[in-house]
């Protein structure tokens, strides 16, 4: 689990470590950086270049997907999971949904954005409620870019809700270029070894 400090910029500086959310946050939060945003990975694939490992590899994000009973499923930058890594990966290791009190469900309501389509246009990114949200004033910027690659729309993969009797969130994987490109807010699997990015101011 060692950290690998990829790119650094004059303004910002990222580092990523393979291993499960509850300890790749720990490894990051100890050598200075926080958890990437949305906003920020689509910025860092853009100066890097859509070759990069940070475009062709995907990560988890700060963001994650709330899906509240009886209303919809929200795309928020207030994360639960977060604030609770270990406890919501070892809901995930025991095979279980990390649930949300009405607290933490109204909390997360106060900077989100409803998931209301199931795929978004690369050509629409700049005119879009959710991509105007996800990924800031960089939104047209970003869909251009896609769009150089290759990559004609962006999915959004959620999961069902219909077994469920409580609101509960799920993380959110920013898929790599050189996988299937969505954004993957349906996993369970923050137990699992996968990439967990950091970044963090210049000095």
């Amino acid at each position: 689990m060692a950290l690998v400090k990829d790119i650094q910029l004059r303004e910002m500086a990222s580092a990523y470590v393979v291993a499960s959310f509850d300890e790749g946050k720990k490894i990051l939060e100890e050598a200075g950086y926080r958890i990437i945003s949305l906003e920020e990975n689509a910025r860092l694939r853009m100066q890097k270049g859509n070759d990069a490992y940070v475009s062709l590899n995907g990560n988890w994000v700060r963001e994650n997907v709330i899906y509240v009973l009886n209303k919809g499923k929200y795309l928020t930058k207030k994360s639960p999971i977060i604030a609770n890594a270990g406890q919501a990966t070892n809901c995930h290791r025991n095979g279980k949904d990390f649930y949300l009190t009405d607290g933490q469900v109204e909390e997360c309501l106060t900077d989100s954005v409803l998931l209301s389509l199931d795929k978004i246009p690369v050509n629409r990114f700049g005119d879009d409620d959710i991509t105007a949200y996800v990924f800031g004033e960089y939104a047209r910027e970003y869909g251009e870019f896609l769009g150089k690659a290759g990559i004609t729309e962006m999915p959004i993969w959620t999961t069902n809700t219909d077994l469920q009797d409580k609101s509960f969130v799920r993380p959110v994987w920013f898929c790599g270029l050189i996988d299937y490109f969505e954004l993957n807010c349906y996993s369970r699997c923050l137990c699992t070894r996968y990439g967990v990015r950091g970044v963090k101011d210049s000095a």
